[in-house]
């Protein structure tokens, strides 16, 4: 197997956490027989510094002639004076524009080695595995007309749905809900919005195309009560983008840390993956950042662009025998450090990648 890659490192600790998530992915690799090509470009704060814009069309380019983008995180306090389309996150949205990927997985699930990491008891998040789908490309994140209108104190976002968009990303998580216990929770707000109510109309039609699958609806405010109440009780969940953004930055409860929540952008034309958390300015450069979200993220690359379950399943087994072992990122600790190991963000990707060795081995 031939793999391009394009890494987009982005800002702050996204240098950081993509650096050890490609020394894993050359490890497997090279373990396993498979030929990586990676190269980098700029995206966000540093492309802003040095090319004038968040996103530049060399950027662009190499995305579309690679067959995976790994990114790390976007995002600066220098930039917050920026208007919307100049900062950036900016250049994150137009990337995936231009990729063209609509559904975007985000797999939370808990490890019982960070239950005390989480405020939820362990018999309420233990057994814990959700697959959010999150529709990506559309609502109020792209939805026209948006502006800030200074002078008088206004500004409007819109948000919009076609019957099409929810279409296509309705079908994917279906399709997955079928490889797994073949439920599916679409969270709306039809009681109030109308977008939720196409959303709701159009999932419940597409319902009909796989019987096999237990459709359920939630409104997305008593939906963020039930991950934290009864997060054992959903297995694939359907979110439009604002809702889905939201709700699997809270999930991070159940998983022990956002640094450990990674995703996949499917169904463009090249796939996209890059850990959940931001760019952490305020720790940047300090070796504290967790790769471990980013290093799952490349498990993600090589099941969803390279078709390599076995290998994207040694990452992620190598991660939770790391986390068994006693050894963490300062994020991942709690409380009584008695029989753990604190790692940097270096050594932590070290540990991985020993792990690997010895599983592949």
């Amino acid at each position: 197997m031939k793999l391009k890659i394009l890494v987009t490192a982005g800002d702050g600790i996204g240098p950081e956490v993509t650096r050890e998530a490609v020394a894993v992915l050359n490890e497997v690799a090279a373990l396993s027989g498979h030929t990586l090509s990676i190269a980098e470009a700029r995206i966000g704060g540093v492309a802003i510094v040095q090319d004038g814009t968040p996103l530049p069309q060399a950027t662009i380019d190499a995305a579309l002639d690679s067959n995976a983008v790994l990114l790390g995180a976007v995002g600066g306090n220098e930039f917050n004076s920026l208007t919307p389309d100049k900062r950036p996150e900016a250049g994150l949205l137009g990337l995936r524009a231009a990729l063209g990927g609509f559904a975007n997985l985000r797999p939370a699930f808990a490890f019982k080695e960070l239950a005390v990491n989480s405020p939820l008891r362990p018999e309420i998040v233990d057994g814990a595995d959700i697959l959010f789908v999150r529709e990506l490309l559309g609502g109020l994140y792209f939805g026209q007309p948006r502006a800030w209108d200074r002078a008088k104190g206004e500004a409007w976002n819109t948000m919009r749905y076609t019957r099409d968009e929810v279409v296509r990303v309705a079908r994917i998580a279906f399709q997955l809900a079928q490889k797994r216990s073949k439920k599916l929770t679409s969270v709306d707000k039809a009681n109030v919005l109308e977008v939720s109510q196409l959303w709701r109309a159009t999932v419940t039609e597409i319902a009909a195309e796989f019987p096999d699958v237990t459709l359920e609806h939630q409104y997305v405010d008593a939906m963020s009560m039930h991950l934290m109440n009864r997060p054992r009780d959903f297995d694939v969940v359907l979110t439009e983008n604002l809702f889905g953004d939201i709700l699997t930055d809270e999930s991070a409860v159940i998983t022990g840390s956002l640094g450990m929540l990674p995703s996949a952008t499917l169904g463009g034309k090249v796939n996209f993956y890059e850990p959940v958390h931001g760019s952490a300015p305020d720790i940047a450069g300090k070796g504290l950042a967790n790769p471990l979200g980013a290093i799952m993220s490349g498990a993600l690359l090589l099941r969803y662009s390279g078709g390599l379950e076995k290998e994207a399943k040694v990452i992620e087994s190598s991660v939770r025998k790391v986390l068994e072992q006693g050894f963490r990122t300062t994020d991942l600790v709690r409380g009584d450090k008695t029989g753990l190991t604190v790692l940097s963000t270096t050594a932590m990707g070290v540990k991985v990648r020993e792990t690997v060795k010895t599983l592949l081995a």
